[in-house]
């Protein structure tokens, strides 16, 4: 059977959309500053919903809504790992899981290693926790990005708890490969430290790409690591509320075990529902025809940059709908995401959010209609 791209919804229909993506701006705004995509839902997703909205079932999540034995299945089936659903807890976001893990394996005043240019929240979620948040840039290889293992190394031997990874990495896309990540969970366990994987990126490899769950990579990573993980950004589910927290090994399955009943209390109901069905075979296909959405618009914004910019830097990501755009040679300053908002009426995420590496740069939500993103890079293009 054929695939075909995904479609996006229209744009009138988009904007009676009440989530932040819509709501943050006026109509004359173009919004591809969150990772929010405007496709419809996987159908086996919207059938789950409306069932339940049709039997007023709208109560508190159960302990066991079956969201672990689906994410086992959909990891064996698209990441080739199985994970123990037994080794698992949900709560209700990947920073909410990350929190919870970091509070009960380091101490006040830690440190535990990011890798920047990162996803903004990490450096609010370290401090949260108790942590003190120590930057160990990703390095710019020429062709792409790669952790800086002899900096993470000299973190940890300098008295660094842990390391908050990025697998896929936001905003870069950047693929992990396995021998990068069991090299980091030698390290992690030769100096006593914990690896905690945001992998909510991992469900959307492009084309070519294969994603690696870091606990699969060695014993190792599964004596010093937890992965986070969610249905939430490959199927657009933000707002229904619903991750769930792995671990490997005995020990780390005892902290997890260990988290109070609230921590999984927090996972919405509907957030289970809708990730239960997002995990099922019944919504692979949906999730192909997405992947080809994206590849699309990744050589449709690398097309448009060399046409209208191309002074531009862009790497197309090995992995989710996010473009990195580096924009330090148009002299737009270090934060060019607010000329770009207040002249051309695009919204992107700003760069120097993002920690080192982000001046001059900018974040945008790939997974939108052709149009929009050809619009949206028209409109930059006019700014002198």
């Amino acid at each position: 059977m054929t695939i075909e791209p995904l479609r996006a919804l229209p744009l009138d229909e988009l904007r009676t959309r009440r989530s932040a993506k819509w709501r943050s701006y006026p109509d004359d705004v173009i919004p591809l500053f969150v990772a929010e995509t405007d496709y419809p839902l996987a159908p086996a997703i919207s059938g789950a919903l409306h069932d339940a909205v049709s039997r007023g079932d709208t109560g508190y999540t159960p302990a066991d809504p079956g969201v672990t034995a689906a994410y086992a299945a959909f990891a064996a089936r698209r990441l080739g790992w199985v994970p123990d659903p037994e080794r698992m807890r949900i709560t209700g976001d990947v920073i909410m899981g990350v929190v919870e893990i970091l509070r009960r394996v380091i101490a006040p005043g830690d440190r535990v290693v990011i890798t920047p240019p990162v996803y903004p929240p990490f450096f609010e979620a370290v401090p949260e926790a108790g942590g003190v948040a120590q930057s160990v840039p990703l390095r710019d290889t020429g062709q792409g990005w790669e952790l800086d293992l002899e900096g993470i190394e000299a973190a940890f031997r300098d008295g660094a708890r842990g390391i908050l990874l990025c697998n896929p990495h936001n905003p870069t896309g950047t693929i992990h490969p396995p021998g990068t990540l069991a090299a980091l969970a030698e390290l992690a366990v030769r100096y006593g430290a914990v690896v905690v994987s945001d992998e909510i990126h991992a469900p959307l490899p492009r084309a070519g790409n294969v994603v690696t769950p870091f606990l699969s990579v060695s014993d190792a990573a599964a004596q010093c690591g937890y992965a986070v993980v969610s249905a939430s950004k490959a199927f657009n589910l933000a707002g229904l509320k619903c991750a769930i927290m792995v671990a490997a090994d005995d020990r780390t399955h005892a902290v997890l075990r260990a988290l109070p009943d609230e921590v999984s209390w927090r996972t919405g109901l509907f957030g289970a529902v809708a990730t239960v069905a997002a995990l099922s075979v019944e919504s692979d296909a949906w999730l192909d025809a997405q992947a080809l959405a994206i590849d699309g618009n990744v050589d449709l914004l690398r097309g448009l940059l060399e046409a209208h910019l191309p002074d531009a830097g862009f790497r197309p990501p090995e992995a989710g709908y996010l473009g990195w755009v580096d924009l330090s040679r148009r002299g737009w300053g270090d934060a060019p995401a607010r000329r770009i908002l207040r002249e051309a009426r695009v919204a992107v995420h700003s760069g120097p959010a993002f920690g080192m590496g982000g001046a001059g740069h900018i974040r945008l939500t790939l997974g939108c209609a052709p149009e929009v993103l050809t619009e949206a890079i028209e409109r930059i293009a006019l700014l002198p």
